[in-house]
């Protein structure tokens, strides 16, 4: 497997300590800073912050250029 798959990835479900459960979770951006982005976690049942992501500028150039790629690439190459 290549290394660069899961560089880059954000939570679906995540541990809820109000509900006690692991819950489907929605991304908010939080804050935005010149080298990076702040995201926030919140619960889908209750709301509460149940985590954070950091995405730096140079993840979102890699995120982007590994997009481009895919695209560009034909069907036959995407499949091992």
């Amino acid at each position: 497997m290549n290394q660069q798959q899961f560089e880059n990835f954000t939570a679906s479900t995540l541990y809820c300590k109000t509900c006690k459960a692991a819950m489907p979770v929605r991304e908010r951006l939080l804050l935005v800073l010149p080298d990076k982005e702040i995201f926030d976690y919140l619960c889908t049942g209750c709301a509460s912050s149940v985590g954070q992501r950091e995405v730096t500028a140079g993840d979102k150039l890699m995120a982007l250029a590994a997009r481009r790629r895919r695209r560009a690439a034909p069907a036959h190459q995407l499949m091992p």
